[in-house]
This record gives structure tokens, sequence and C-alpha cells, in this order.
């Protein structure tokens, strides 16, 4: 019969998931153990439960093993192209300046400040001074500049609500006259028909003073 592959997932069950716990331990303690004997490697294992107990297995020292790795960590940052040593000196130069960078730079984090002495950490308080103004110096250029461009922008938009107000009073005057009823005028007499229609008698009804014209 062949054994039933479990599913790997967390253990929601408290007591099946101590019971595992406890099981495999003492089985990844052991395998390390052997291969700790079998490849003469060094090995350290920090295991901490779900309620906090802490389980270690070491082959040798585990402060040790842990320096040698913390150790190794600042090779790496100190060189960051790992593999075959370069053998030209120019190569050597370029990395050994890399190298220096990057331990500037991490000093100007705060960072790899044991090896400086008081001169070397007055220097680089004033360097980081220095460029702490360059950098408020530069936003404040860039926000003023950025307020500049939003009140020409503001000064624009404002221009073009006066131009389209001014275009809503036009179209509304004209519609105004466009609609407003025409007058008959008063010095002409109409004749209304049978069917309605108005004719225009010509005659001519103002009120004219002064005697009358005898030479009619």
């Amino acid at each position: 019969m062949t054994r039933k592959e479990i599913q790997i997932k967390r253990i929601e069950n408290p007591s099946a998931r101590q019971v595992t716990f406890s099981k495999r331990r003492r089985g990844l303690i052991k395998k390390a153990h052997q291969l700790s004997i079998l490849c003469d490697a060094e090995i350290a294992l920090i295991i901490f439960s779900s309620t906090g107990k802490l389980f270690e297995f070491s082959s040798s020292s585990n402060e040790q093993i842990i320096q040698r790795r913390i150790d190794l960590l600042s090779e790496k940052s100190l060189n960051p192209f790992p593999g075959p040593q370069v053998k030209d000196a120019a190569g050597a130069l370029l990395c050994k300046e890399v190298a220096e960078r990057t331990r500037e730079v991490r000093q100007m984090r705060g960072e790899d400040l044991q090896e400086l002495s008081l001169d070397q950490l007055k220097q680089l308080e004033k360097s980081i001074k220095d460029g702490l103004a360059r950098v408020s110096q530069a936003k404040m250029e860039r926000i003023t500049s950025e307020i500049m461009a939003l009140e020409k922008k503001k000064t624009q938009l404002l221009e073009v609500n006066n131009y389209l107000r001014m275009l809503v009073k036009i179209n509304a005057a004209n519609e105004a006259l466009k609609n407003r009823p025409k007058r008959i005028p008063e010095n002409r007499l109409l004749l209304v028909g049978d069917d309605g229609a108005c004719s225009n008698l010509g005659f001519d009804t103002s009120l004219k003073l002064g005697l009358p014209d005898q030479s009619k």
C-alpha cells in the first residue's frame, strides 16, 4: 500500500499541529546532525515554535557560525562583483573604487561608522548638512515653479470663463430680440375682411394742425 501524500498547508487543529511539529523537529535535527558528520559541514539550526519556544542545534557553535555568516555578507557588500579574481591592475583599481564608494554610501546612511575617527565623523556630518541644504533648496525651487505654473493656469481659466460668460449674454440678447412681437404703426388704417385678413387702406390718420389748404 502506497503512503498517502500529505498536503502541505497549515494544520488547523492545535493538538495535531503540535504533534506534527514535535515529530518533524526531531527528524530535522537528526538530519542536520547526520549531514554535519557525513559531509564535515558546519550547521546551525534555530527553530521557534508557534508558542515561542526555542529549539536549536549546532555542529560547533551557533555564535561562530552566525559570525561567519555576517562576515561573508560584509565581504559581499564590499565586493559587489563576485566571481574570479580580477588580475589586471585596472580591474582591481575599479573594484577598489566601487568598494570605497559603496562604503561611503553606507556611511552617509549612518551605517559602518565604527571605523571613523572624530574628525571624519565631523566631516561626514558637514557633508550631510550641505547635501541636505541643497536638497531643500531644490525642493523650494520646484515648489515655487509649480505654484507659478498653477497661477498661470488659473489666469488662463479665468479668461476663458469670462469669454464664455460674454458669449452667453450675447446669445441671450439675440434670442430676446428675435422673439419680441412686432408693433403695427399707429398712423395706418387697416381693414379687416370677412376672412379675417387685414388690408392696408393707405389712409394717413395722423393729426395735422393748421388751416386747410385753399388751393384744393
